[in-house]
């Protein structure tokens, strides 16, 4: 506790900080805690797993200090509902011997209840960006109070096309003494450059190199030939004695179906769906039965990937390869969090090699390749499948090299000498067309 005290937070704060268990800062908040207590901008950069939702709340905390007035002073907007919710658990246990009111609103509940628990009084709002907007539309929020803005997973946000919200946002939020925090485990250059239209002269607190996994996590992928190959895998791994909670990835909501109806069929363990097809209650509960180890398996999509703090999360199984590369890192930090030890497993194809090579570019380390277990049968690959894996080779040639046919446009070579290959006729005389031979004489 003596390293927290050097914040010179106050004695509410530091019996919450105690009370979750906090011993020693971590990296990213020894390095914005300072940053964020000054009233300064700050992009924090750190891995998955280490603290990032603490080292903005607790100064956020600090610099409100105790309730006032009826709107929000500080808006913190998460990409999923999930998130959000998670975001304002944090709230309520760092701030829970302060008198600060939180609140979340978020899709798949009526605005109008929500609006109405809003206007009995808040101080910190947390929001997925269209049900800020939702409300704020239907004039059940004041902004003009907002001195702080948070955006987490900032780089996720501005991928997945919530730039025009979060632009009309800034928008009605007063721009004068505003704090705007952004932080995310990754945070590309284009990311960088639109966040240069709401950050002020950043103080850039990197804790880690962006876009690495924990040292805490055994990474490790296969590579399988198709589709039935990978679900004997899976059933393998989730067999083995030291895979005691799973988190398995997948790239569609069907293929999450799927693979959760025959986990359950076929291992006789209950496995769960998280995908944002999922009403709000049932991803909840999903959710809620993974943390608490009412269950140990669950099959989710990206939207699972990002900022979920589930304990002891033994496995992470990327069963498909994700296509976009940064949320590699996000999936692989739901295990080996907080110092725990973890492992990462990704299953890919052929086809999907080229999207390896870079997410090893992206992470800047190799992934150990690992043979199949023999005890694993390897099927054969159908006819459409093999098509679907060349074509996904030729669509990365095309891409590498712009100038490539692809295989499946090239032209068959003849194996006939020249002499035997008919020539073309070089001029309308040479023609031998059925109207040249039908025409009838003139008169």
């Amino acid at each position: 506790m003596q390293d927290f005290i050097q914040f010179h937070f106050n004695k509410q704060l530091l019996d919450a900080i105690a009370e979750a268990g906090y011993v020693h800062p971590t990296p990213i908040q020894e390095k914005a805690i300072p940053s964020i207590l000054n009233g300064q901008d700050l992009v924090g950069i750190a891995q998955t797993g280490t603290g990032k939702t603490a080292a903005y709340l607790l100064p956020t905390l600090m610099r409100l200090k105790y309730a006032m007035g009826s709107m929000p002073r500080a808006l913190i907007l998460a990409p999923t509902r999930e998130l959000a919710l998670q975001i304002h658990s944090q709230v309520e246990k760092l701030g829970k011997y302060t008198d600060l009111r939180g609140y979340v609103a978020i899709g798949g509940k009526s605005t109008k209840h929500q609006k109405e628990d809003i206007s009995k009084g808040l101080d910190i709002l947390v929001s997925t960006p269209q049900r800020f907007l939702d409300i704020y539309l239907e004039e059940g929020v004041q902004t003009k109070q907002i001195q702080i803005l948070i955006l987490d997973e900032a780089d996720r946000m501005m991928d997945m096309g919530f730039m025009p919200q979060i632009r009309r946002i800034l928008e009605v939020i007063p721009h004068k003494k505003r704090q705007n925090l952004l932080f995310s485990a990754t945070m590309s250059a284009k990311v960088m450059k639109l966040s240069e239209e709401f950050v002020e002269f950043p103080v850039i607190a990197e804790a880690s190199p962006q876009a690495t996994v924990a040292r805490t996590v055994d990474q490790k992928r296969y590579e399988v030939p198709n589709l039935r190959t990978k679900i004997n895998l899976l059933e393998y791994i989730l067999e083995l004695s030291e895979c005691t909670k799973a988190l398995v990835f997948v790239r569609t909501r069907s293929s999450a179906t799927n693979i959760s109806k025959y986990l359950n069929r076929r291992l006789m363990d209950e496995a769960m769906l998280l995908h944002a097809n999922k009403d709000q209650n049932s991803r909840l509960h999903a959710l809620e039965s993974f943390k608490t180890d009412k269950i140990r398996i669950l099959v989710a999509t990206d939207v699972a990937a990002r900022g979920l703090d589930i304990p002891e999360v033994s496995h992470v199984i990327n069963f498909d390869v994700p296509l976009l590369y940064e949320d590699y890192v996000h999936r692989n930090g739901r295990t080996g969090r907080a110092g725990a030890s973890g492992t990462a497993i990704t299953f890919y194809n052929m086809g999907e090699l080229y999207h390896i090579e870079r997410i090893e570019s992206l992470i800047a380390e190799k992934i150990p390749l690992k043979e199949i277990p023999p005890s694993v049968r390897i099927e054969e690959t159908s006819f459409e499948e093999k098509q679907e894996q060349l074509r996904a080779l030729d669509d990365q040639r095309k891409k590498a090299d712009p100038t490539f046919q692809g295989a499946f446009h090239e032209k068959k070579k003849s194996n006939l000498p020249p002499s035997k290959l008919k020539k073309k006729p070089t001029n309308a005389k040479q023609s031998n067309t059925k109207f040249d031979r039908k025409r009838k004489p003139a008169k």
